[in-house]
């Protein structure tokens, strides 16, 4: 090769400089990406959205470049459990038995409460998520874990999706679930009724796995002032960010809006 050592040279040092830019961009994506998710992105989140955005990068590649980036996960923690299951109501039986895998929307819906704690004192909120796309259609934020809770909630989830009669309506063994005003609800809406058995969290999964990553991506390093601002950081979670933008390795990394839009169109063609 006739080559000068000078330019030899200067060939190596333009393209390290182009490597070293890409890093810079690829940096520079990642802390926005960081900063849009509230840290809430791991690897392979992380990953998919640069490919998503036409940047070959792999789960590897990304922990590199977050590393560089000085940015990490928030890592779970355990919540405490609210149900109380001691009680004089009638149990249902556990129809939905683990098969959290069903074919279309508005099949079943799986039900939970969890908590917040704000300066003015607790929130809890009521959710109900449709199995087949993990997307929440109702929910509802109270001070109170009284029955008006898990009914508005409920009553959200049918006025907006107005299902078939014989849906599955599954949740834990709580009282508010298991009193004579809810199974009266679930006789109106036309709901088959479903409980998980006694103290036993993993029959509703799924649920508990949206309050963590809840628990975690947006609440974990805040402390409320109000409830009102509580309140606010909880729609904005649920509507803008988890049911529209939050990536969900279940569903091969789509949002559940994306996921039921495809679904939709797959039938309609």
């Amino acid at each position: 090769m006739e080559v000068s050592r000078s330019g030899f040279y200067r060939y190596l040092k333009t393209a390290d400089q182009k490597r070293v830019d890409k890093d810079f961009e690829l940096i520079s994506k990642v802390r926005e990406i960081h900063k849009q998710k509230r840290g809430s992105y791991g690897l392979r989140r992380m990953s998919k959205k640069l490919r998503n955005q036409g940047y070959d990068v792999g789960r590897y590649r990304a922990r590199s470049l977050m590393k560089k980036a000085k940015v990490s996960y928030k890592w779970r923690r355990k919540i405490r459990r609210t149900t109380d299951s001691k009680h004089s109501f009638p149990v249902a039986p556990n129809l939905l038995n683990r098969e959290f895998t069903v074919k279309s929307s508005n099949t079943v819906w799986c039900c939970d409460i969890t908590y917040f704690w704000t300066v003015e004192g607790w929130l809890y909120l009521a959710v109900v998520m449709d199995l087949y796309s993990r997307k929440i259609v109702g929910w509802a934020l109270s001070t109170s874990l009284k029955k008006p809770l898990v009914k508005e909630a409920l009553t959200m989830a049918y006025w907006k999706r107005k299902p078939d009669k014989g849906l599955i309506h599954h949740s834990d063994r709580g009282s508010q679930y298991a009193s004579y005003d809810y199974q009266e609800l679930l006789d109106t809406y036309g709901m088959v009724c479903s409980m998980s058995r006694e103290g036993d969290c993993w029959d509703n999964a799924v649920v508990e796995s949206f309050f963590r990553s809840l628990k975690t991506e947006r609440a974990t390093d805040v402390v409320y002032q109000t409830r009102d601002e509580a309140r606010r950081d909880v729609f904005d979670y649920i509507e803008m960010f988890y049911n529209s933008n939050r990536l969900h390795s279940y569903l091969k990394y789509r949002t559940p809006n994306e996921f039921e839009r495809n679904s939709n169109l797959v039938k309609a063609a």
